[in-house]
């Protein structure tokens, strides 16, 4: 059984890895390390991993390293069926591993290696316009999100992350919510419509975003559908108070708050609207959003 690590070569927790993970995972199996050098670099090494034979792929990283491999490996045709994606929980966030209760534990690792019973979990698809004005599909595991998610993203990026994952999201929450105006957003769904002005508007198929913000408590990413939550144009006192329940993993009760579950999405803006998926982003609306069953074999 061949193993390649797709390692986030920016990590703060990089050394941790060296030290504590890949000496117990190399002496128990044929295992390689491919570290990342550039953006985006992770889906060329997990495209890479899959042409060179390798049986599992594990995202050593957060969820955008996770984002990356599983666009990676879907940008083979047939993939789905030979290749078993892992994951070793090294990011700010570490929110799919949350969701899939997967903990930076070595111990953990090898037993779900050795096991080697991957399960299927869904996956979204994303089609919008790009960066570059042109068509653009892209695939996520975890959650994409519009409104103040894109800008907190680009915050994040700029940050030393110094004062910790929960201060470092939390201070870049705060700014932005200062400097985001709501825009008029429509989605359309399946027995489901929402408009109106958005702070946040996300498409689950896990369970929390933004380090533990549970936007998502019901969510299961093997069900076959995703959750839905929108949060309009709150105060922000409201907004700061309603972080601290959804951290809490309850559901928010107010009118401007809504929760929903679907397969598909249409998703429009009257003016220029970014969306990001795990932290990476994807380009601007109008975009569709598709779930796709069952897509994926992961070691949960």
């Amino acid at each position: 059984m061949k193993i390649a690590i797709i390692l986030n070569g920016i990590s703060r927790k990089r050394k941790k890895f060296y030290a504590e993970f890949y000496p117990v995972v190399e002496k128990k199996f044929d295992a390689a390390v491919f570290e990342t050098r550039s953006e985006n670099h992770a889906c060329e090494l997990a495209a890479d991993a899959l042409e060179n034979g390798f049986d599992i792929i594990l995202s050593a990283g957060g969820d955008g390293t996770l984002n990356q491999v599983v666009n990676g490996v879907l940008s083979k045709p047939g993939s789905t069926s030979t290749a078993t994606i892992g994951l070793i929980p090294m990011g700010t966030g570490n929110d799919f591993a949350r969701t899939c209760a997967i903990k930076p534990d070595v111990h953990q690792l090898i037993q779900l290696i050795e096991k080697n019973q991957p399960q299927l979990v869904d996956i979204g698809k994303v089609e919008c316009r790009g960066t570059d004005g042109e068509p653009v599909t892209r695939y996520f595991i975890n959650a994409c999100s519009l409104g103040m998610g894109p800008e907190v993203v680009k915050r994040l990026k700029n940050s030393d992350r110094s004062l910790g994952s929960s201060l470092t999201y939390l201070k870049a929450i705060t700014a932005t919510f200062f400097s985001h105006r709501p825009q008029e957003v429509f989605a359309k769904a399946v027995n489901w419509e929402w408009k109106g002005k958005a702070r946040v508007l996300a498409i689950a198929n896990g369970k929390s975003f933004g380090n533990a913000l549970y936007i998502a408590p019901d969510a299961d990413p093997q069900d076959g559908y995703f959750n839905s939550f929108v949060a309009g144009d709150l105060p922000l006192w409201k907004f700061l108070l309603y972080l601290q329940t959804i951290k809490s993993g309850k559901k928010l009760v107010d009118s401007k708050i809504n929760y929903s579950r679907l397969t598909s999405v249409e998703l429009t803006a009257s003016e220029q609207c970014a969306i990001e998926a795990e932290g990476e982003a994807i380009g601007f609306l109008p975009a569709k959003i598709q779930l796709l069953p069952s897509l994926i074999k992961f070691l949960k």
